[in-house]
């Protein structure tokens, strides 16, 4: 009878009920008919051990990291450098809010963070240049998603934290996917911006302008270089570069390029607590359901339901894309990594299916997932940007979708794309 609290979770999701209460809700009143009293105080004292990590501690670090960046004016230097290199292209500015997207995600591996920080600026240039604001709203979404793929990530983190990978080689995993996405996305925008004749933003840059850009946006370009160099070279853990990406960030903020202010830091850390707070409740709540989840058999019964489809590895992750491309939809990413990762991982593991590999699959398709239709985070946040409505912001941003999804695939069924980089740099056999 304990399996009946996943039906009775995704009641509570579609009656609107908030992701963090129904995890608790549904297996606690499960646990309470079943006279479970025993595992309903273990429930909820899992909660605070699922928090209570020091990998995790490299989240919060991590948001910080990227609130701090954006409110020293370093988003503003990394997209005056995207410009000068694409500017000068027939849909110059949507090819800058992807080349923005890609060199944001290696500063703070959040969707919404990229979404807000860019969107803010380049949603309404777009709009001046002569795009409509559904459009300028759609690709800064669509081309978001990249950040959680491109390390540092904070999914990644999550998934590495949940089945005990290695956060290094999930990181390496998502560089070529996450420019994979980006330029599948420019080559969607390229197109569109032939057949409607899209206006380039300005007239190429000489490299005189080129050179002064990239002095510019130097300090902030090298923050990947430190947390993934560091992390590659033994110097410190995943969740010591996350602190030390924080301090990076304060001191040339304060003092290289002088656009903080001490007066800054208390708004910076309570916007940084508070959406800190949001991601660790959900990974509290979510190992706490994942302890629900061992205790009625569920991963065993999805396993023998899988197997029983199909023997062939190949179809099996056909169709578990499509799952959860649609749990993607209505989920948001790092829960839908705590709840099915332990479920889906050890069977396609069993299938041959490299466990980084199947990592890269699903932290890919449930990040696009942000920006999918109906229930897609970041498309709240492009609305909320935007003025412009979620349905119109849907509408317009299919065909990126489109390659997204096709990358999706490319990845699932060609490994070398995700597992070159791991097995070059030795942190996979």
């Amino acid at each position: 009878m304990l399996v009946w609290f996943l039906p009775l979770f995704l009641l509570f999701l579609f009656l609107g009920l908030p992701v963090f209460f129904g995890m608790l809700a549904a297996p606690g009143i499960m646990l309470f008919i079943n006279g479970q009293e025993r595992d309903l105080a273990l429930l909820y004292r899992n909660v605070y051990n699922g928090m209570d990590s020091f990998p995790l501690m490299a989240v919060p670090f991590f948001m910080l990291a990227g609130e701090l960046m954006n409110k020293g004016g370093i988003t503003m230097r990394l997209v005056a450098f995207s410009q000068t290199m694409m500017g000068h292209l027939r849909g110059g500015l949507a090819h800058v809010n992807i080349l923005s997207s890609m060199l944001f995600a290696g500063l703070s591996g959040s969707a919404v963070a990229d979404t807000s920080a860019l969107g803010s600026m380049l949603i309404p240039a777009m709009e001046k240049q002569g795009y409509t604001r559904r459009f300028a709203a759609a690709i800064t979404a669509a081309s978001s998603v990249i950040g959680p793929i491109i390390p540092p990530s904070g999914i990644m983190i999550i998934y590495a934290y949940v089945m005990g990978e290695s956060v290094a080689a999930l990181f390496l995993a998502g560089i070529v996917p996450g420019i994979l996405v980006g330029l599948g996305l420019m080559g969607v925008v390229a197109l569109l911006a032939n057949r409607y004749n899209m206006p380039a933003a300005t007239k190429k840059a000489t490299w005189g302008e080129k050179g002064r850009a990239a002095g510019n946006a130097f300090f902030p370009l090298l923050t990947p270089v430190i947390i993934l160099g560091g992390i590659l070279l033994g110097v410190f853990t995943p969740t010591e570069a996350a602190a030390i990406a924080v301090a990076y960030a304060l001191f040339i903020g304060l003092f290289v390029l002088r656009t903080l202010k001490f007066s800054d830091l208390p708004t910076i850390l309570s916007k940084a607590a508070l959406s800190s707070s949001v991601v660790l409740l959900l990974v509290g709540s979510a190992m706490a359901f994942k302890t629900v989840v061992s205790l009625s058999h569920t991963p065993e019964i999805l396993a023998a339901f899988i197997l029983g489809l199909s023997d062939n590895a190949y179809i099996l992750l056909f169709l578990i894309n499509i799952l959860l491309f649609i749990v993607g939809m209505f989920l948001d990413a790092g829960p839908a990594i705590i709840i099915l990762g332990p479920i889906l991982g050890p069977i396609f593991t069993d299938l041959g299916v490299h466990p980084v590999h199947f990592a890269i699959i699903m932290s890919v398709n449930l990040t696009v997932g942000l920006a999918t239709p109906p229930m897609g985070l970041v498309l709240f946040v492009a609305s909320s940007v935007s003025g412009e409505k979620v349905q119109t912001i849907a509408k317009a941003i299919l065909p990126f979708l489109a390659v997204e999804i096709v990358v999706i695939f490319l990845i699932t069924y060609f490994p070398a794309i995700s597992m070159t980089i791991p097995r070059l740099t030795g942190f996979v056999q």
